[in-house]
């Protein structure tokens, strides 16, 4: 049992169980809430789950129902699950390039460049300076801005600066504000740093790690790297252009700002669904064709080896490139001039499959236990599962069998795409036989 323990495609899930069962009963502690007596299990055991998950989905205000205790405990976990995915992440990729045989650690090493197969320690070093260095700077210029402009307390500014910084690098969601950002929706000091933040920790560690080390000119970089680079223009263009167009003139969201101030929280709100998690418009009073954009966008997610959920922008689009060459005939998949090998597209097609039948699965349950429509139940399902935090106020009204439900979405969208994804790549292995062909009718 201790060597099945230690099988790598398990070490992150039994590594997050852990933290959220030591975040549970940390939070169950009377001293953890505001009010009297101790926090209910399940909402200790969500909240958990949320902060170590990097969602921050709550079914109660983190800023009057928590105590500052039970405050600071959020914010570790939430840093604990943003530090430990990067690293957990980043050094599975190098046991399951030493587990490999000498040819297929070698082609590992090949697509995944910006990891060093014997840099452990490099690993651990540097994906701890760029969290700490990103949230320092994100947190100086938010306590700067909000202690001039938005309170008259230096304490107040700095624990609302911190918890927004770490919250925002981690892809976190939580925030200490019940209107988590409508109040700053039109100030770019308060806005600007939060995206950047979120965008810097959903792309990925080995990204970083492959533009540090090689600089320019691009083509020096990983196709790993240009992809995800190039997904990631592409989906941030297409959040905001979608809201700015859809929300322009609703009187709920972006209908009362000038021409000019809707650009700002057009973009914020175009950019969380990568699993940010913030909001500064009234999610609620979104159009269904917004909702239905960007239940696209929670499911699609980030960038590899980052704080991001989702099936990851790689491995969607890995596939749109596969069904673009299917479609004109050609009889490889090819990137950026570098074919994709037919066991990383089998990965990537398991991967989103196994994601849409756990959203799909969560949403009928939800449905199942709770009265709402179809369009709330599947966003509250996609951003649970995409570890975004996004909601359309539905989630505080849940009973605790639905609860259950987007703690286990939770808990599959952080560790599950990971585990499968190391279990796959352990398990190559050849064969002396192959079975005859046949080829049966599609479509």
């Amino acid at each position: 049992m201790r060597r099945s323990l230690r099988h790598p495609a398990r070490i992150v899930p039994l590594g997050f169980l852990a933290a959220i069962a030591v975040g549970t009963g940390l939070l169950m502690l009377p001293i953890a809430r505001a009010g009297e007596g101790a926090a209910p299990p399940l909402t200790a055991l969500f909240t958990s789950t949320s902060a170590v998950s990097l969602t921050g989905l709550i079914t109660v205000d983190t800023g009057t129902y928590w105590s500052p205790f039970g405050q600071v405990v959020i914010l570790v976990l939430v840093q604990a699950g943003g530090f430990g995915i990067m690293t957990g992440a980043s050094l599975l990729a190098l046991l399951v390039a030493r587990r490999l045989r000498l040819r297929d650690r070698m082609r590992s090493q090949m697509e995944t460049r910006a990891l060093a197969l014997g840099d452990v320690r490099s690993v651990i070093i540097r994906t701890a300076v760029l969290t700490f260095t990103v949230e320092a700077v994100v947190a100086l210029i938010l306590i700067l801005r909000m202690r001039g402009t938005y309170t008259d307390s230096w304490g107040e500014a700095a624990w609302n600066s911190v918890f927004h910084s770490v919250s925002a690098f981690t892809n976190g969601g939580f925030s200490p504000h019940a209107d988590s950002f409508t109040e700053f929706a039109t100030d770019p000091f308060m806005c600007v740093p939060i995206i950047l933040a979120v965008i810097i920790g959903g792309i990925g560690f080995p990204v970083l790690a492959d533009i540090f080390r090689r600089g320019t000119p691009a083509a020096k970089w990983s196709i790993h790297t240009k992809l995800t680079l190039l997904a990631t223009a592409v989906l941030l263009l297409t959040g905001f252009s979608a809201y700015l167009a859809l929300e322009w003139d609703n009187p709920g969201t972006l209908g009362p700002m000038g021409a000019l101030e809707k650009i700002l929280p057009a973009f914020f709100s175009g950019s969380m669904p990568r699993t940010g998690g913030f909001n500064s418009i009234d999610i609620s009073a979104l159009r269904p064709e917004t909702l239905a954009i960007t239940d696209g966008l929670m499911f699609i997610g980030g960038g590899s080896g980052g704080t991001a959920g989702g099936v990851k922008v790689t491995t969607f689009f890995l596939l749109a490139f596969v069904i673009w060459a299917e479609v004109r005939g050609e009889p490889d998949v090819s990137i950026f001039r570098r074919r994709i090998t037919h066991t990383v597209q089998r990965q990537a097609l398991t991967v989103a499959l196994l994601g849409v039948a756990a959203a799909a699965t969560g949403t009928v349950a939800l449905l199942f236990f709770t009265s709402f429509s179809l369009d709330r139940v599947l966003f509250e399902a996609l951003s649970a599962f995409g570890t975004v935090g996004l909601s359309t106020g539905i989630t505080p009204h849940l009973n605790g069998a639905a609860q259950l439900v987007l703690i286990v979405l939770m808990y599959i969208g952080r560790v599950g795409t990971i585990a499968v994804a190391t279990a796959m790549a352990l398990r190559v292995r050849g064969r002396m036989y192959r079975y005859p062909e046949e080829r049966p009718i599609v479509g």
